[in-house]
């Protein structure tokens, strides 16, 4: 039975129907021809025998006494097959017809042809035509066969050809099922037929973002049971050190507010940690249509405001006027959050934080520069739990954003400004939509 799901069935039932469909009609209109030209040729030979009757020889034959009218007249000079004789048809009119007929299971074809001397009289020639319906009952059945026999040897050959079209897919499905997180090997495109090369190429994407998945989840794990349990070490070691003696209250009341600041920081890092797996429950939310226009001047509001607690201050040249996309505002702001957040924390006090954005064939840009101290471009700026410069935070900000923007399919770079005061964070969404 074939399944309604199966690429392969379904191609086998269409090509054996269309063929099929093809063989009939092909079929039916061949059998025709072929009926219609024994019928032709037997028709233009009865009426090429009554017109001889009728006009040529008849002449002669009264000449020599015979009378066309006696019945004895149908056995001269014709076939055993046929039958002549007058006729006289009053309503008729004076043309050619043909009528069939059927006596004892044989067929017969009659033509009366119009005698021009006498009116309403027609030589009538009946020819038995029992042999012609014999041989096109054979031809029939022939033709039956032929197409049986063609459509099972479509039938055979569409399975042999599903078969040779599926082994690529079968092929990508074998190399797929033998991979897992700590097996990933990239599909050679090359041995694929053109047509699945793009399937390939895609594949190929999908495994190479898995892989760098794979290896920031490991870094991540690695990074954060180092990062907590340096921090818990050095608390069981300052714990150990005052219980060594007896103390005064203060020094037990500055070995637990240490402790506590300890504690706060590694919360921290595990709030962090909890954005992780939070980005990526957003990775699976359905993108929107927003005016990105719109939604980056509501999200600078917010953060002028916090920039000025700070005594900093941020400057923007938002453009064009409107910009629509589909995508998922959450990551979008997971990105700006991160960007903006750095500029503030690096930036002097009274310093200017410039954000910008634009347009062009690439995408949509967004740009966030401060006036900090700048960037090391030769580190990897996105590894978790990657600190840089003298601010306390638990590294992992760079690392959300770069998560964030992989989601979306954007592209995220920083590069230290011309005269190195400061550094440009920049965000490229791709996008076929036209700005206003």
């Amino acid at each position: 039975m074939f399944s309604k799901k199966s690429i392969r069935d379904n191609f086998i039932l269409q090509l054996v129907s269309a063929s099929a469909t093809l063989i009939v009609i092909f079929s039916v209109i061949l059998y025709n021809y072929i009926k219609i030209s024994i019928f032709e040729d037997i028709t233009q030979e009865l009426t090429k025998q009554a017109s001889v009757i009728a006009t040529s020889r008849m002449n002669s034959i009264e000449r020599m006494g015979i009378n066309i009218f006696d019945p004895s007249f149908s056995s001269i000079n014709n076939p055993a097959d046929t039958h002549v004789t007058v006729a006289i048809r009053v309503n008729q009119g004076n043309i050619v017809s043909f009528e069939h007929s059927e006596k004892d299971g044989e067929k017969f074809l009659t033509i009366f042809y119009p005698l021009e001397k006498r009116k309403h009289h027609f030589i009538s020639i009946t020819k038995n035509i029992s042999n012609t319906d014999i041989l096109l009952d054979k031809i029939f059945t022939n033709i039956l066969i032929i197409n049986f026999t063609a459509i099972f040897l479509i039938l055979f050959y569409a399975l042999f050809l599903s078969r040779m079209l599926i082994l690529p897919v079968r092929s990508l499905t074998t190399k797929l099922a033998k991979m897992n997180e700590n097996f990933l090997q990239i599909i050679d495109t090359k041995t694929l037929p053109s047509e699945f090369q793009p399937l390939g190429n895609s594949i190929n994407k999908l495994v190479d973002r898995i892989q760098i998945f794979v290896n920031s989840q490991k870094e991540l794990f690695i990074g954060a049971a180092h990062e907590l349990k340096t921090p818990l070490a050095v608390m069981k070691t300052k714990n150990e050190v005052t219980l060594l003696k007896p103390r005064e209250s203060e020094k037990y009341i500055e070995t637990i507010k240490s402790n506590n600041q300890t504690i706060n920081d590694m919360n921290k890092m595990i709030s962090n940690i909890l954005e992780i797996g939070r980005q990526e429950g957003a990775q699976f939310e359905k993108p929107i249509e927003i005016d990105l226009i719109a939604f980056l001047k509501e999200q600078v509001n917010n953060y002028t405001i916090l920039s000025k607690m700070e005594e900093k201050h941020i400057e923007t040249n938002i453009l064009p006027k409107s910009y629509t996309l589909m995508i998922q505002p959450t990551l979008l702001v997971h990105i700006l959050q991160n960007f903006v957040q750095n500029a503030i924390k690096f930036t002097p006090k009274e310093g200017k934080i410039f954000i910008q954005s634009y347009s062009d064939k690439e995408g949509f840009h967004i740009i966030v520069m401060d006036e900090g101290i700048g960037i090391d471009e030769s580190k990897d700026l996105f590894a978790p739990f990657k600190r840089y410069g003298n601010q306390t935070g638990a590294g992992l900000g760079l690392f959300l954003a770069k998560n964030a923007a992989d989601a979306i399919g954007a592209k995220i770079t920083l590069k230290n400004r011309i005269d190195r005061q400061g550094t440009i964070a920049s965000l490229i969404i791709p996008s076929k939509k036209t700005a206003v």
